[in-house]
């Protein structure tokens, strides 16, 4: 009899977040199609075990974890193409950013990680879109961020956007940033609500405001070897699971983002949402990066955005 298929899936998160249990879900659908041919693992949050959140990428990329998922923003360094899709206020709605990464503009975005990673992408889950918190006071304005230290994700257009809006963008791992938000050496943060009160964040910072200024996704990510080892029967039904794992996770992410309102509520933290002329305001100010971005990558993902 053959040795069962290893997989071990990985995450930064406890087992309850929506990633954890899409992990969960695509487990679960392998272990009852194929039975005792496939042995799977789960490391949930691998921060518990002293690794920083971006150290997901190599242990991926080795093959100690076989499947992972992280935000494609901790890719830009080596796939700068991935800065397109983190420009401020791209997405409308979250309709128009699943269908972009489900369409075109993601399999144009998978062949440039696959050249530049030892991965097979395999989908991508929903971090959504993203908020802005802080300790200090609300935020309606470019200019309440003025002076503001803020964390960021390792990704430039993140660093670049905020800048423009007047604050003082730090880039640093998810570690860091927990550990500066509860020493209050740092003042502000930008995540999805489901992260924001994951994390504990919002015991420490009372001001919410309800930007939605960047839509991010967490790439689901093979690895190279693993994905093409496997016979062809079992990578498609990987890539099927992934698929439903990805409908499952985002429905989750929906109810997620409401009960994570309510834990706002519930904690007695000042929440806000932008009128349409106070969003214009931010649009505004960030205009500039979308010439940018065109003179760097030319059209054809503004194209395929369309398409």
């Amino acid at each position: 009899m053959a040795d069962p298929i290893q997989i071990r899936m990985g995450g930064y998160g406890p087992p309850t977040t929506t990633h954890s249990r899409a992990l969960k879900f695509i487990g679960e659908r392998l272990e009852e199609q194929f039975g005792d041919g496939v042995d799977i693992k789960y490391i949930w949050n691998i921060m518990d075990f002293g690794y920083r959140a971006d150290e997901i990428l190599w242990l991926t990329e080795c093959g100690i974890l076989t499947i992972s998922y992280q935000s494609t923003s901790y890719l830009t360094d080596r796939v700068p193409e991935l800065e397109f899709v983190d420009l401020p206020f791209l997405f409308a709605d979250l309709q128009e950013a699943r269908t972009a990464f489900d369409g075109l503009l993601g399999r144009y975005l998978d062949g440039r990680i696959e050249a530049s990673f030892n991965y097979r992408m395999l989908g991508y889950f929903e971090n959504g879109f993203r908020h802005i918190s802080n300790k200090i006071r609300p935020i309606l304005a470019p200019d309440d961020l003025k002076n503001i230290k803020i964390r960021m994700l390792p990704s430039d257009m993140h660093v670049r956007t905020f800048e423009l809006l007047g604050a003082e963008p730090l880039r640093m791992d998810l570690t860091e940033a927990i550990e500066g938000i509860v020493d209050g050496t740092l003042d502000a943060q930008e995540n999805p609500l489901a992260n924001t009160v994951t994390y504990g964040v919002h015991k420490y910072h009372l001001y919410h405001t309800l930007s939605s200024h960047f839509y991010l996704s967490r790439g689901v990510y093979g690895h190279r070897e693993s994905v093409d080892g496997w016979p062809e029967e079992f990578r498609n039904a990987v890539r099927d699971a992934v698929n439903a794992a990805t409908i499952y996770q985002r429905g989750l992410a929906v109810a997620e983002e409401g009960a994570s309102q309510q834990a706002l509520v519930d904690e007695g933290c000042e929440t806000v949402e932008l009128t349409g002329d106070e969003r214009a305001a931010f649009r505004e100010v960030v205009a500039p990066l979308y010439d940018d971005a065109r003179g760097r990558f030319g059209d054809t993902m503004f194209d395929l955005l369309k398409g």
